[in-house]
């Protein structure tokens, strides 16, 4: 048997198009989390992130199936830029704007860590964190989503613009006045981390 994991992706789709399941949902395991935590952090709702979730590999499989796949571009960029499309798409749909709210007790600039805190470290390290994640509710919308984007789903400013339909230089605008914003909140609300 062989090992899937060591691929690139692009050995993945390749052996996918040419009939193997596994190379698919090799890629599926590999990126699920990002692409999960991305769409929730759009739409805020675990069933709705769910639906849209499915839609999105149904999508990935319909363009590799109809051989509409090209390889420009990694694929993880283009599996995010697919899940915001369709975010945005479910939000014109109920004629909402969509807003970037981090509602869940996750930090969003969590790294994994696989060692076990101190249960006086785990609420400490809490209540940082949901510090953290009410000011950056409280940034503008268009400064929220690119922070997001940058430090949870570990995306390049390029692949930030491209996905947020804007140039490099906005969105480095962006990331710079939220950062800005997020030390003016921290100085406002004497806030210690």
């Amino acid at each position: 048997m062989k090992c899937l994991n060591n691929l690139t992706d692009q050995q993945l789709i390749h052996l996918y198009m040419e009939g193997d399941a596994d190379a698919l949902a090799t890629i599926v395991m590999r990126y699920k989390d990002k692409i999960y935590t991305s769409i929730y952090l759009l739409v805020k709702d675990k069933y709705l992130t769910e639906d849209i979730f499915q839609d999105v590999f149904i999508r990935i499989i319909d363009t590799l199936k109809g051989g509409r796949y090209t390889d420009e571009g990694k694929f993880l960029p283009w599996a995010m830029r697919i899940a915001h499309n369709m975010c945005v798409d479910h939000f014109r749909k109920v004629k909402r704007s969509p807003t970037i709210k981090t509602s869940d007790d996750r930090d969003i600039f969590e790294v994994l860590n696989f060692s076990e805190p101190g249960a006086d470290h785990k609420m400490m390290s809490g209540q940082s964190h949901e510090r953290i994640r009410k000011m950056v509710d409280m940034l503008p919308e268009d400064q929220r989503e690119v922070i997001i984007l940058r430090h949870y789903a570990d995306l390049s400013f390029k692949e930030i613009a491209d996905l947020t339909k804007c140039s490099i230089n906005t969105a480095l605008g962006r990331m710079r006045y939220g950062l800005i914003n997020l030390r003016k909140l921290m100085t406002e609300k004497q806030i210690a981390l």
